[in-house]
């Protein structure tokens, strides 16, 4: 049953690279996952430079950004064309104490905290623009967090086509496994964002998609 599925999400994506011109790819997941370094990753790769800032502080990306017309190329020649979504992440709750304790001072913290809380509200109401998705996930942390389950419930709801990718493999917690058990149904590829490691075999996976 999970094969099948599979092959009808490979296809329903296939259709969509193949037919359509500005193909929006998102980034979700919760926050500090590696989705910006992610993008920063691909955009480094095919553009030559960085999409976002990156912090050790949850909800650094607090608003929508957009990167447009990315072209890459795998060893056969073969192109794909799209515009890449980094999306603020999802949190099921915000609390600016928490920023205190990463150590800003408390207008600060209740600053990001509100703009936190929009970035959430936006990255939900532009799952309704996207065309698939890849979640973007900690592979050293619990896939089956409240956070994730919600992530997911909101795609399939909405039948959106998803790659999920384990990122920070790098680290001796990591466990890919873990996340292929959480969500079979989705095919999971391991990469480590910051250091590139697999990045290849996740370029791979995505022409995989677009057959």
């Amino acid at each position: 049953m999970i094969s099948i599925f599979r092959n009808f999400v490979n296809k329903v994506l296939r259709s969509l690279f193949s037919k359509k011109k500005h193909v929006k790819l998102g980034l979700y997941g919760p926050p500090n996952g590696g989705k910006t370094t992610l993008a920063n990753r691909i955009c480094q790769d095919w553009l030559g430079e960085d999409m976002g800032k990156v912090s050790n502080i949850a909800h650094e990306t607090r608003e929508v950004q957009i990167k447009e017309q990315i072209n890459i190329k795998n060893s056969e020649g073969k192109e794909l064309s799209f515009n890449l979504v980094d999306t603020p992440g999802i949190a099921t709750k915000i609390d600016f104490e928490e920023f205190i304790r990463a150590g800003l001072k408390e207008k600060e913290a209740k600053q990001r905290a509100k703009e936190a809380t929009k970035g959430i509200i936006d990255s939900i109401k532009w799952l309704d623009e996207m065309d698939t998705v890849i979640i973007v996930l900690d592979a050293t942390k619990d896939p089956l967090s409240q956070v994730n389950i919600t992530i997911i419930g909101n795609l399939q709801a909405r039948n959106i086509p998803v790659m999920i990718v384990a990122n920070k493999i790098d680290l001796r917690k990591a466990s890919i496994k873990k996340v292929q058990s959480a969500f079979p149904q989705y095919e999971v590829i391991g990469i480590s964002a910051k250091f590139g490691k697999n990045i290849d075999q996740f370029y791979e996976a995505l022409f995989a998609m677009a057959g």
